[in-house]
C-alpha cells in the first residue's frame, strides 16, 4: 500500500519527482489514502454489479421485471455521473440519452449481457481514472446539471451509493426468482493506479 511508505519516509518523492517535506508528505499521504478508499469501496459496488450481471440466467434477463434494464439504468447513470462535464456526456455507442427522458420507452431490442458487461468495464476504468486524477483540492470542480451542483468528492459518493443500490435490487432480483445471488464485495480487487 502506498500510504504505509508514505508514512515510513521522512520525505519521499511524489509523481512530479519533488521532494516532499514532511508536512506536505502527510498531505500528500493522506489524499492518497482517501483516494485508495474511495476507490476500494466504488470498485467493490461496481464488483457487486457486475456479479449480479454474471449471476443472470438468460431466462431472467427480459423478463417483466426488466432485469436488464435496472442493470442499463445503473451503468447509464455510473457513466453520467462520473462526467466532469455533464452537459456534453454521450455514452459509447450503442447507447443513448433514452434515460434523460422519463416518458421514453426501453430501447429495444434489450440490450444483451455482453453489451452491459462491456458498458461496466468502460464505467470501471471512467471511476478508477476520474478518481487516480483528483486534485489535492477538488472544490472547484463541481458537477453541475439542472438538479445538482455537488463537488466532485460528494457525486462520487452519490454515484456510489445510487450503485450499490441497484446492484442490491438486482440480488434481491435473482433471489426472488430463485437463484442464488453473489457473495459481498467487501473490497475491489484492482488497484488504483495515480
Amino acid at each position: 500500500m502506498q500510504t504505509a511508505l508514505c508514512l515510513m519516509q521522512p520525505s519521499i518523492r511524489c509523481s512530479e519527482n519533488k521532494i516532499l517535506s514532511a508536512g506536505r508528505l502527510i498531505k500528500y499521504c493522506m489524499e492518497a489514502f482517501l483516494k485508495e478508499i474511495i476507490w476500494q469501496q466504488f470498485g467493490a459496488s461496481i464488483d457487486m454489479l457486475e456479479n449480479a450481471l454474471a449471476a443472470c440466467p438468460d431466462k431472467l434477463w427480459n423478463t417483466p421485471e426488466k432485469f436488464w434494464y435496472n442493470a442499463y439504468h445503473t451503468l447509464f447513470w455510473l457513466d453520467y455521473y462520473l462526467s466532469v462535464d455533464p452537459k456534453n456526456f454521450s455514452p459509447p455507442a450503442p447507447f443513448t440519452l433514452s434515460e434523460f427522458d422519463a416518458g421514453a420507452a426501453l430501447p429495444e431490442p434489450a440490450y444483451s449481457k455482453t453489451a452491459l458487461l462491456a458498458y461496466l468495464a468502460f464505467g470501471r476504468k471512467k471511476c478508477r481514472d476520474l478518481i487516480a486524477g483528483l486534485p489535492p483540492d477538488d472544490t472547484h470542480l463541481r458537477f453541475i446539471n439542472d438538479k445538482k451542483n455537488y463537488s466532485i468528492t460528494e457525486i462520487l459518493l452519490y454515484n456510489m451509493r445510487h450503485v450499490q443500490h441497484h446492484a442490491a435490487q438486482l440480488n434481491l432480483l435473482l433471489r426472488q426468482a430463485g437463484y442464488e445471488p453473489p457473495h459481498w464485495v467487501s473490497r475491489t480487487k484492482e488497484s488504483i493506479e495515480y
